[in-house]
């Protein structure tokens, strides 16, 4: 009935002096921001797509992943810009199972946090240095974000975090766009709320620090599906369910109104071949009505290097050992079928 104190961690600031970014990396990092930015404040027309793996598990294959995504960044360019996905942290409904990297760097071997911590690290400085992509990951320990916070341009606040206070305020201070996912219930009161909280200015606890948040106005909605009264899964990226959160945005005031589209989870009912035809779907949706080609401004889509999913022991490269995920030759097709579609 107690918790056993290991060893005390490195500060953030301390993490992040040991393993710095150059000038060059921090040039690319504010050009992305930059561009990303815009796109949610309508300077931009562009259409991002946050993809990946479900959860980053080794480092060799999460590499070689983005340097295809690198490959076909160059083609796709004119319409398109991506954002990988590199998600460190792996939400457990049971508490269960594998927790991600930043708890076990190798995913056989016992938790070891410090580990974890630089893992994470090399993997995200890895990505920009060599293959000039600042990425995606989910927030899902608020204290731990600002062991990242120099690299990441993108965000997400999961279903489970959504209601959190300190998940809520924490996205307040971040500069760069947050997504708020609605939660497993699938009330998107729940969703627009954390928008406005996140939207705006607070004073609050954070890692031993009394701060003051500015707001941040490219907090936004991700949709991703919910689990229905009967415990089914139910979608909600369909045309009435776009133009119900058009609605939502329009009633609540709030700043840069926008939609990233999670096409698994209980949008796909975790079929993870349907995220093709819900992705298209989608893009379909946005070409029949401006309103709705403004307000959706992405997708989410869960990709690796080969098809579906593996148990940890099962050392595929490049399979994914929590949620089954597009293999590559089907993400690379899909990502050309939405450039033609835009």
């Amino acid at each position: 009935m107690s918790m056993n104190f290991h060893r005390k961690l490195p500060i953030p600031q301390e993490v992040k002096k040991e393993f710095a970014l150059t000038e060059r990396m921090q040039g690319i990092k504010r050009e992305r921001d930059e561009k990303i930015a815009a796109v949610f404040e309508e300077k931009e027309d562009k259409f991002i797509l946050v993809i990946g793996p479900c959860s980053a598990d080794h480092k060799e294959p999460v590499l070689e992943y983005i340097c295809r995504l690198r490959r076909l960044q160059e083609q796709v360019q004119d319409k398109i810009l991506i954002i990988p996905r590199i998600y460190t942290n792996k939400p457990r409904t049971t508490g269960q199972g594998y927790k991600g990297m930043l708890h076990q760097p190798d995913p056989e071997a016992k938790p070891d946090m410090y580990k974890g911590i630089v893992a994470i690290r090399d993997l995200h400085l890895c990505a920009l240095r060599d293959y000039d992509f600042t990425c995606a990951d989910e927030m899902l320990y608020p204290e731990n974000y600002r062991y990242l916070s120099d690299l990441l341009s993108y965000v997400a606040i999961g279903a489970r975090s959504v209601e959190n206070q300190q998940h809520r305020l924490t996205a307040s201070g971040i500069e760069v766009p947050v997504g708020m996912k609605n939660p497993t219930g699938g009330d998107l009161s729940v969703m627009m709320n954390s928008i406005v909280a996140a939207q705006s200015s607070h004073t609050f606890l954070y890692r031993g620090w009394e701060v003051t948040s500015d707001g941040n106005p490219l907090s936004h909605a991700i949709l991703r599906g919910y689990i229905d009264y009967a415990g089914k899964s139910a979608s909600n990226y369909h045309y009435e369910d776009l133009m119900r959160v058009q609605d939502l945005y329009n009633k609540m005031g709030l700043l840069n109104p926008a939609v990233i589209v999670d096409t698994n989870h209980n949008n796909s009912g975790k079929q993870y071949l349907e995220q093709i035809r819900i992705a298209k779907d989608i893009v379909h949706s946005r070409n029949q009505n401006p309103d709705i080609k403004r307000l959706v401004k992405g997708l989410m889509i869960e990709s690796y290097l080969e098809d579906g999913a593996q148990s940890t022991g099962e050392h595929v490269f490049g399979k994914s050992i929590t949620d089954p995920c597009l293999g590559w030759e089907k993400t690379e097709q899909l990502i050309f079928d939405i450039a033609d579609k835009l």
